[in-house]
């Protein structure tokens, strides 16, 4: 044996060390640079919600822990790789680090535009959805791309001139990787990590980066389906209804959602009967939340005309959507489906025969269909309406050219505004009671970001007239300016719906046809204050045909609606239902106290 092998392989490892621990030091300074820039851009654009040196120093303990958890992988692939060549391993280690810091600067930018983490929702989406996105909400302007690349080109300089002099000798960096190996063992003590009550602020202080990660992670590693529940675009009442499944009689375990249709009629007692079926309109709006909906909305109440609709209407206050985003809505609310792994969409030509309000009333008679001012392909929208045999979909390419589109940001945008899409529709709904009845479903876009309307100033203006009607404190009137163009959008919808109604109530068919008004989910970039919040959304039920109105408390979600509707629809008219269903739900609770 050569005596020197020992110390040759011992001055390897040192040099390894050596030049790690620069690496390791230059991803811990970046990481708390980045927090210190995340923080100051934040506070730019909004009111932080406690101090900023208390949420540097608690950001701080989360980026040491992630740090510290992270640099003993690293370390391990870096020997790794110099065994073989440590020149290599330091080319690689530059690469990643760039990847790394350019990664973290978009989810840091991403949350601040969102006010939510990107997590493992982001596989739910195809690389032509993410485009959409990413376009219309300007962030592809030529500044944002600029002031990015500028960001890569100065880590790039650092880890030229700066890494090389921040390495330190073997025993310290010993004791690094050796302290980082305890953390690392021990998930990085989640325990140490502050935590807020409002998800808001938890949000601010989490590492983005690390949030990713391990959503990631769990995503790609899982071996059976596990719902991520934390995932911001998920909501699960999935699990309520199975743990009621002892009131469901299921048929057939090879279709293990498939029970005895069990729906009580509760609806046909607040309706005038009459000989023709109803006309069904849902109006879907695009980011409508209970928090700045009519009364008791904590946000304060931007939307009065919705609020005094309310009051002639079955009004659900407390009801909740089943999806974060938008892709979870139709499956939910018009066929009480599942959520499935990414959304029941997702599923694209895998999506299971279904029956549906669609497909169901579009047998009965009805003639069916979708009116959006986007395209009706974004997130298989017009895949799920076409399996659902929707008679007619009208989207942006079903636009005249008279019609404006919303403004464009950063050459996008994600088409026609409310305004325009009710006057489309309007042009398209045929206005006849002899006619064959209609199930409409109209998806709205405005109240999206990047929160630009079609005469912008009229509606900002509105803004500031209703937030002085509203009984604010100075600093809560300061907190809702932060967030003037979201606000102005949400007036500009209620605007709309106004001069939606004003017009339909001139139709002979009004009399005869019922309006179901929901939002698709909540508007996150408007600072959530819980998990739930983004949830949250109203449901009015309003009709001429309705001979009384309610307020109802008792909780309720998108899963309800088609199997009440349809069980209306069957008492009221002879509509037959199948003895057998697959939905979620056994229909609407409207009892006016609270209750679960």
């Amino acid at each position: 044996m050569n005596p020197e092998q020992p110390d040759k392989k011992m001055t390897t490892l040192k040099k390894t060390l050596n030049e790690f621990s620069g690496f390791a030091l230059f991803l811990f300074l970046g990481i708390l640079f980045s927090r210190i820039i995340e923080l100051f851009l934040f506070q730019t654009s909004q009111k932080l919600p406690v101090g900023f040196f208390e949420l540097l120093y608690k950001g701080f303990i989360i980026d040491v822990l992630f740090w510290l958890s992270a640099i003993f992988p690293a370390y391990i692939l870096f020997l790794i790789i110099s065994f073989i060549s440590l020149r290599g391993a330091k080319i690689v280690f530059n690469i990643i680090w760039v990847l790394f810091f350019s990664c973290n600067l978009l989810f840091i930018y991403y949350h601040k535009t969102a006010l939510v983490l990107l997590g493992s929702d982001l596989f739910g989406y195809s690389l032509e959805d993410i485009t959409q996105t990413v376009g219309a909400s300007g962030v592809l302007a030529l500044g944002t791309v600029l002031l990015f690349l500028g960001f890569v080109a100065l880590i790039i300089a650092g880890l030229v001139f700066l890494r090389p002099k921040l390495s330190i000798n073997f025993i310290p960096a010993g004791a690094l990787v050796l302290i980082a190996g305890i953390v690392f063992m021990f998930d990085g003590f989640p325990n140490l990590r502050p935590q807020y009550e409002q998800d808001f602020t938890n949000n601010l202080v989490t590492n983005k980066t690390q949030h990713f990660f391990k959503a990631a992670e769990d995503y790609l590693t899982q071996t059976t389906y596990k719902p991520d529940i934390y995932a911001e675009n998920y909501f699960d009442l999935l699990e309520r209804r199975i743990a009621q499944q002892g009131k469901f009689e299921y048929t057939a375990t090879a279709y293990p959602f498939l029970h005895k249709a069990e729906t009580t009629d509760v609806l046909s007692p607040f309706f005038e009967k009459k000989s023709r079926k109803p006309n069904m309109v849902f109006i879907i709006v695009e980011g409508l939340g209970r928090a700045f909906t009519n009364e008791e909305a904590y946000l304060g109440n931007f939307t009065p005309f919705l609020d005094s609709l309310s009051k002639q209407s079955l009004y659900f206050k407390n009801f909740l959507s089943n999806g974060g985003r938008t892709f979870a809505v139709l499956p939910s609310l018009l066929g009480s489906a599942p959520f499935a792994e990414n959304g029941f969409l997702a599923l694209q030509d895998k999506m299971p025969n279904q029956l549906s309000l669609l497909n169901v009333l579009e047998k009965n008679g009805y003639q069916s269909s979708f009116f959006y001012g986007g395209d009706a392909g974004f997130d298989n929208m017009s895949g799920y309406l076409d399996l659902n045999k929707t008679a007619r979909i009208f989207d942006e390419a079903s636009f005249p050219e008279t019609f404006a589109k919303l403004p464009e940001v950063g050459g996008f945008t994600w088409g026609y505004g409310d305004e325009e899409l009710y006057e489309f529709y309007l042009d398209k709904s045929a206005d006849d009671t002899l006619a064959t009845p209609r199930l409409d479903v109209i998806l709205t876009v405005s109240t999206h970001n990047p929160f630009r309307v079609n005469d912008q100033e009229r509606y900002n203006k509105l803004f500031e007239n209703q937030l002085q009607r509203l009984n604010l404190s100075a600093e809560q009137q300061t907190q809702r300016q932060n967030f003037k163009e979201e606000f102005a959008t949400v007036l500009y919808a209620d605007a709309s719906l106004k001069r939606l109604f004003e017009r339909y109530r001139k139709r002979t068919d009004y009399d005869n046809t019922i309006f179901v008004i929901t939002g698709d989910h909540r508007i996150p970039e408007i600072p959530l204050s819980t998990k739930i919040d983004r949830y949250h959304v109203p449901l009015i039920i309003y009709s001429p045909l309705l001979q009384k109105t309610k307020e109802i408390a008792s909780i309720s979600s998108h899963f309800d609606v088609a199997p009440s509707i349809l069980r209306y629809l069957n008492a009221t008219h002879g509509i037959p239902l199948s003895k057998q269903t697959s939905f979620l739900s056994k229909g609407l609770d409207t009892a006016s106290t609270f209750r679960n």
